[in-house]
Formats: structure tokens, sequence, C-alpha cells
């Protein structure tokens, strides 16, 4: 009798055994359905020798039941799977999982059942009905995503359909995407451009399994090299994968390789409607899917033949998963490109410095890109000391800064200021009895949004409207905002400037790829003079009228003593600089800062970004941090302080004492409470040639918590909260 191991889509069990039915064919990687006790659950047939089960009888081995219609998952992503799972210390079940959509989806599909308005309105209009009626003017989707857009039930959807306020859509779900032209246009390259696209085209060509760090500065056209990369990959009938590290840059990106290419490429992110989901799963998994642009989760979607892996802005933080399975896209993109035998190239004018000291070992090839595309010089960059030259009180915007921005109206040119806060005040609180507002489940101050008239949590999404009065004493008119949020900075540029358009560009204002292509077409139309972001505008944005750029507050993620502080307080600075002067027009950039002398503010001024990332590297390695040594956090929660207390503590104290394995805590967490659960941390550094990982399983698999304790595992964590 035949036996196959199946990786259940259920981490709690793990993988069983179990016989395959007469006349089925069951290759490793097949999706199947198989019993589990009284119901059915999906699975994957794994390879037996990777995996270990309890070894049943054959005679007592159940059958699978069945098996889905879609190409078996192939050995390289079974072998990323496996990789990602016993790097991250994560369950394999939910690693896989990651590869295939909701059991819904799996499989073709004929045609799937939309709904539209059609224009005649219900006889009896209740309030939910008339919320959902304005909500949805001009959507198609299933009444599922209908009710998630209108923020209604999807019973009111339903009595509208019924009704005959909504159209019946037969949508098909897997007509085949264009086919992108790599000759579509022919770019013109510079020398510098050229010699780096030709040799992204040589290794794609070769399926050379090479990791590449394509270094630019900002400006410099590196979109253009690796473009010439997916080019080759068109021509050989070869799949890419382009990673963004933010959604809200899709739709824009969508454009630019649609212009290159001739045709949308397939997207993939989270946005994706049903029906737009299982179009694109499907024609990922059989090949049609040429071009893929998605967010960190389209890295282990079931490609048939892919030629290359890209990853934009590699140095993102974005890329890093904080929760559930923790893995770093960046990273695990270099393993996936070693295992499907193609080349990844990280795309970024601020790598990482995990990358740059990869490059300088020669384990990444390094490509350098120095100057701007078309004779664009980079942006003169200037400090504002604001313990000599402040705003003036109550404001937060200093006058070298306010009369830049009004030459820059006066010349009709564009202006940028850059304050990584959402909201109107990070704190509120009352003058009268010092009550300030902190979210219920968190260990976190409520943000006061003015726009949208609430106080949010930014940890666990907690709202409440915002009062009018203390809760604590009753006073009212005594409540105070404390320090400044982009709409903050945007009240006081419209006091300032009442006549100049403005835009407030946050996750908050730009939550889709349909809201940023619309911010890119006012920009790009000059409807706007002045734009107040967060690190949303940082990247992957191109205004040729945006000529100056103020850093509202440029020291404010050297706060709090991150391990990454000072390079994330660089990168950020350097990209939201390098959208200033990007085509004929110079740029300028103003640096707010109260720490002139800080090593970073210093670095950027001058422009010596060498000698920034020499300083860090040498810091990093005194102190065996990442990339020379490593980090692992053991977060431990639950609902009961206590019980998270004894659990962390319990864990602490069976801690192994290893030569080059150390363990730092149990100590609370920086934020103690999230989402209603006390968190204890504890930290595991360790030297390169330990093998933590095996260390961490052996210490921590025999260990029995109570129900109610959570233990999650952030090998190379990027968050310390």
């Amino acid at each position: 009798m035949n036996r196959v191991r199946v990786l259940l889509f259920n981490s709690a069990i793990g993988p069983l055994d179990y016989s395959v039915p007469a006349g089925m064919e069951l290759p490793a990687g097949s999706v199947v359905q198989v019993p589990l006790g009284p119901r059915r659950i999906d699975g994957i047939v794994w390879d037996a020798c990777a995996l270990d089960a309890t070894e049943v009888e054959a005679s007592r081995l159940r059958p699978v039941a069945a098996r889905h219609d879609i190409p078996p998952l192939s050995a390289p992503l079974r072998r990323l799977i496996d990789w990602t799972a016993d790097y991250y210390l994560a369950p394999p079940a939910a690693v896989a999982r990651m590869a295939l959509p909701s059991g819904s989806l799996l499989g073709p599909g004929r045609a799937i059942t939309e709904y539209r308005l059609n224009g005649s309105a219900p006889v009896r209009m209740t309030p939910q009905r008339q919320k959902a009626y304005d909500a949805l003017e001009g959507a198609q989707a299933t009444v599922r995503e209908l009710a998630a857009l209108a923020e209604v039930s999807e019973g009111v959807i339903r009595s509208l359909v019924q009704s005959g306020a909504f159209e019946a859509v037969e949508v098909p779900v897997d007509r085949p995407y264009p086919r992108p032209d790599p000759d579509h246009i022919t770019p013109m390259l510079n020398d510098e451009q050229s010699e780096a696209a030709t040799r992204l085209a040589q290794a794609v060509a070769a399926a050379e399994p090479t990791p590449f760090l394509l270094d630019g500065v900002t400006g410099s056209g590196k979109t253009e090299v690796y473009f010439e990369a997916v080019a080759q990959a068109l021509r050989q009938d070869k799949q890419t994968l382009l990673l963004l590290p933010e959604i809200a840059l899709t739709q824009p990106f969508l454009t630019r390789i649609e212009k290159r290419f001739g045709t949308t490429p397939v997207a993939w992110h989270s946005g994706l409607k049903q029906t737009e989901r299982r179009r694109a799963w499907n024609a990922i998994i059989t090949g049609d899917a040429r071009i893929i642009v998605g967010a960190r989760s389209a890295l282990f979607l079931p490609y048939a033949n892919l030629g290359v892996i890209i990853v934009d802005e590699a140095h993102e933080t974005s890329f890093k998963q904080e929760d559930g399975v923790r893995y770093n896209a960046r990273d695990v993109a270099v393993m996936r490109g070693r295992f499907e035998g193609c080349p990844v190239v990280l795309s970024s004018a601020t790598p990482a410095l995990e990358s740059r000291v990869m490059a300088e070992a020669g384990r990444y090839e390094a490509l350098t890109l120095t100057h701007r595309y078309g004779g664009a010089q980079l942006p003169r960059i200037a400090l504002i000391d604001l313990t000599e030259n402040p705003p003036p009180r109550g404001q937060w915007i200093a006058p070298p800064l306010i009369e830049a921005m009004r030459e820059r109206l006066e010349r009709g040119e564009q202006t940028l200021l850059f304050l990584n806060r959402r909201g109107y005040a990070p704190l509120t609180l009352c003058r009268n009895c010092g009550h300030r507002f902190k979210c219920p489940n968190c260990s976190a101050w409520m943000v006061d949004h003015r726009l949208s008239g609430r106080l949010a949590c930014h940890h666990c999404g907690h709202a409440e409207p915002s009062p009018s009065a203390c809760p604590e004493c009753g006073e009212s008119d005594c409540l105070v905002a404390c320090g400044p949020g982009v709409e903050r900075i945007a009240d006081e540029v419209a006091a300032i400037f009442p006549q100049a358009r403005r835009a407030i560009v946050t996750s908050d204002t730009i939550w889709s790829p349909e809201k940023a292509a619309e911010f890119v077409a006012a920009v790009e139309a000059r409807a706007i003079d002045i734009i107040i972001g967060t690190q949303l505008v940082t990247k992957g944005y191109h205004f040729p009228d945006l000529t100056l750029v103020g850093v509202i507050d440029a020291d404010i993620g050297l706060e709090g003593g991150d391990l990454r502080a000072g390079e994330r307080t660089f990168q950020q600075i350097a990209q939201v600089s390098g959208r200033a002067g990007r085509a004929a027009k110079p740029g300028e950039v103003f640096l707010q800062t109260r720490h002139p002398d800080a090593p970073v503010i210093d670095a950027l001024v001058q422009g010596d970004r060498e000698a920034f990332y020499a300083a860090e590297t040498q810091a990093r390695r005194d102190a065996n941090v990442p990339p020379f040594g490593r980090l692992a956090a053991i977060i431990i929660s639950s609902e009961d302080h206590d019980e998270a207390s004894d659990a962390a503590r319990q864990t602490g104290a069976s801690a192994p004492e290893l030569d080059g394995f150390a363990v730092y805590g149990p100590a609370p967490a920086p934020l103690s409470l999230l989402r209603g659960r006390h968190r204890f941390r504890l930290l595991v550094h360790a030297r390169r040639n330990v093998e933590m990982q095996r260390i961490i399983r052996q210490w921590l698999d025999p260990m029995r918590w109570p129900h109610g304790v959570r233990v999650a595992v952030d090998v190379d964590p990027y968050s310390f909260v």
C-alpha cells in the first residue's frame, strides 16, 4: 500500500501519514483533502524525509479523500518552506499556508457573481441601506466585499440585492492576462546604467542564483536598470517577481511597468478582490502571469518558472513581518533565488547595513550607480538648529523653512514637509487634572486625529470619538494636544499660506493603490503645492516640480535606543531628501534638528554616506550585534499579568548556559500591554558561529505553558517594543 506524509493546515496537529487510494497519483507537492476525525482538512503531500511524524501501521492509515485540481507545489518552493520554518522557528504549516489561497479559491473556476448598483433606489431606505448605497457608488464586488467596503453587514447588502438596487454580473475568473512585450519601449541608458543592466540580463539568461545589491543614489535610474533583467526574463518565457514595501506604491508602479512593457502586470496584495485573487493565483501557478508585483506575501506564491526576483527599496523595515511567521522578505527572497536557480536583485539608495556587509564579503555582487540620471543633481542639504533658530511659540516650522516655502510658491514649485508621525498630536492631556488619554488595550497613548474626529491607538486600532470634556475631572475646554503630527503641521501651513493647495499623505489618507494613484495624478497635474507626509512619501515617487523638502523633526527616529535607530534615521532622511530636484530644477533640503552634532545628521549634511556606514559598521562589530552577531527575541504574553510574568520567569530560569549564547531578561516589553495582552521579553544574543535556532528549539520545545500563554520567537528582530 502506498503511503504519503501530509502537511496539514493545522499547526497544532503536525504532519500525518495517509494511504493513497487506488488510481490516485500523489507526487510530493500535491494539494489534497484528508479526513481528520469527522471532518476534512486541506494539506500538502510532503517529502517524508523532511518532516517527522509518528509512524502508524499501514492497516490503520486512512485514505486521502481528494486531490485538488492544481499543479503540485514545486520542489524549490517546498525547500523554501522548510528553510523558512527552520530558520524563523515557525510551524511548517503556517509557512506553507502562505503559498495557497483559501480553500474556496483552490483550482480553476468558470465564473463568480459580483454585484453593482443599477441606479434603482429601494422603496424602503433604512439608515444602513442608505450608508451602503452612498458608499458603493461605482463599486463592483461580491456580497462580502461590498459589505466590507460599506462597513455594513452582509445582510444589508443581500437585502439591497433582493430589493433590486443591485444587479448581478458574471465575472470570468480564469481569463488570461495580456502578454508583456520586453521590447515595447527601448530605454536610453547612460554608461553606468547600461553596464549594470547588461550584467543583470546576463545573470537572468544564465540562470545564475546570484544575489545582486543594486546600490544607486536617489534618481539614478535603478528601476530602468532592473527592468532590463525583467525584459530578459520575458524573452526566455520566465516569470518576474517584483516586491514592493508598501501597497500604496503598487498602482503608480503598475502604470510605470505598463509604459515600459505595454501591459499592466499582475498585482498581489491584501487589497485584491476574491475574483482578482483567484485569477492571479491560477495565472501564477500555470505560468500565464509573467510580471508579478506584490507585497512581501507574494514571495511564497507557487511560480511555475521564476526567472528573476527584484526587491525594490530593499532596506525598508516593512519587509519584516512582525506577527505570525516573523520572516524578513529581503532575506527569504535571497534564499528563494538560491532554491529556484535565479538571480535576486536588492535595489536601494540606502542599503541595509547587513546587505552592504554581504556585498563587501563577496556573497552579494555589488552594482553601483553614482550619479542621477539625465544630469540632475543631488539636492543641497542644510541644517536649521532649533536651539538657535526656533519656530514661533506654538508652531513647528522654523522661519528659514517658511521663507524657502514662500519662494517655492512664488516660483510655482512644490514643497514636501516630512514628519514621521500620523494624526494631529501624539498625546492629549487635561491641563486641569493631568489626565492622559491612554489606550485601554495597550500601554500606549491615544493619538489625536482631528480629520476624523477621533482618538486612535496605532498599535491595536482601538478608536473612540474625541471627547469635549476630561473623563477624569469632567472639565471642558481643558484638553491640550501635545506635540505635532502631520495634521497639525498641515494646519500650520494653512495658517501661513492660506492660498496654497495642500495634501496630507499618510496611511490614513492613502490606504489603497487607487488612492495613491489619485495622489500622484494630483501632484503631476500641479493641483498640489505643499505635501505633508509620513514615511509613505519617502520612496518611489518622482515629481519633477518638487524642489524643496523640509524635515520637521530630524531627531525623532534617534529616540529610544533602538539597535538600528541611526541607520533608520539616515535611510529615511536620505530617501525623503531624494524626492527633491529629481529633474532639471535643483533641489534643496532643510533638516530641523536640536542635535546638529549627531553623527547621522552630520553625515547627511556633509553628504558623506560612506563615513556614516563605516562608523555604524564598526559600532555593530564592536558590540557583536547583527550582522556580526545573532539576536532573537522571545515574547511571552497572556491576558493575565501574573500568568505572563510567571511563564516568563519560568522560561528565563530554564535558559541554557552555553559559551557564545547569552539570554537577557525576562523584562516587561517596552510596549508591555498590547491588544489586551501583557508582554514580557527575553533577548537571545549569540555569536555567528553558534547554532542559535537549534539551541532555542531544544530549550523551548519541552516546555509547557498555561493555556492562556502565547510564546513567540522573533529571529533577527527589527522591532524591540
